[in-house]
């Protein structure tokens, strides 16, 4: 179930990428970013609404870091407008994947962000071999 939800996340993100792009081709890279991240708040809102989750009160303090997500989804979001016009969707989802293998590895080996620690192997290494030549084979059409 889990691989099955990964999966539709991931076709989530390259409609996301494509509508988004579309929205910062109508008003620009930042103006589209304001609008996307407010439509997505007034979304949760209407769910938390709908879903009458009772508020709990958090006890204890958390580290600055689980706070950073929302900067991250920020930064991710400029960076697909900014690319996007300029390479296609499948290019820049393909090489935000190869970001994020990478990143995966570097807190899996040192356990960062409290995640357990997860040993490199070179079977990674292998992996993230063929994701680059794979992004280099569907680059390179568009670079010549």
């Amino acid at each position: 179930m889990y691989y099955g939800l990964s999966t539709f996340a991931g076709f989530l993100i390259a409609v996301m990428i494509a509508i988004n792009g579309g929205l910062t081709n109508l008003y620009g890279v930042y103006t589209a970013t304001v609008i996307i991240h407010v439509a997505g708040l007034v979304f949760l809102c209407i769910w938390t609404l709908v879903k009458r989750e009772k508020k709990t009160v958090m006890d204890t303090r958390l580290p600055f870091f689980y706070y950073l997500g929302g900067a991250v989804g920020v930064a991710t979001t400029v960076f697909n407008n900014v690319s996007f016009g300029y390479i296609s969707v499948s290019a820049i989802l393909a090489l935000g994947l190869l970001g994020q293998s990478i990143a995966s590895i570097v807190i899996d080996q040192f356990g960062l962000f409290r995640m357990p620690k997860r040993s490199f192997n070179r079977k990674k290494l292998v992996g993230i071999a063929f994701i680059t030549l794979g992004i280099v084979l569907m680059i390179l059409p568009d670079a010549v």
